[in-house]
């Protein structure tokens, strides 16, 4: 069997740049700043924690670097979602997952699908 190059995936190439992204700087301004543009209620805690809703409140994200819940469990980003239709679900990420990458889960969770 054959494959047309149309129908096979394409190489990826690593960039040469610099990907100072790839380990954490534990700063979660790219999240933020992303749910700041897209309209989200976003709240502050005298804690330091930060707790988002989507405007149809079926997303939040929390950033929890000091609850003590979250800690014990090693986690910092906690990210819930209650579909209109099937069972609501969760993830969550670690200290060390840098805040460019879920910004990048987020963006791909709430990107409106093409038809």
């Amino acid at each position: 069997m054959t494959a047309s190059a149309t129908h096979l995936p394409a190489v990826v190439r690593p960039a040469v740049e610099d990907r100072h992204w790839l380990s954490s700087d534990h700063c979660a301004d790219p999240v933020l700043e992303l749910l700041h543009a897209l309209g989200w209620a976003v709240v502050d805690t005298p804690q330091a924690n930060v707790h988002a809703t989507s405007p149809d409140g079926r997303v939040y994200v929390g950033w929890l670097p000091e609850a003590p819940t979250a800690w014990q469990r090693g986690i910092v980003w906690q990210v819930q979602v209650q579909p209109t239709e099937g069972e609501p679900w969760a993830q969550e990420f670690g200290l060390h997952t840098p805040s460019e990458a879920v910004a990048g889960f987020l963006t791909a969770l709430i990107a409106t699908p093409s038809r």
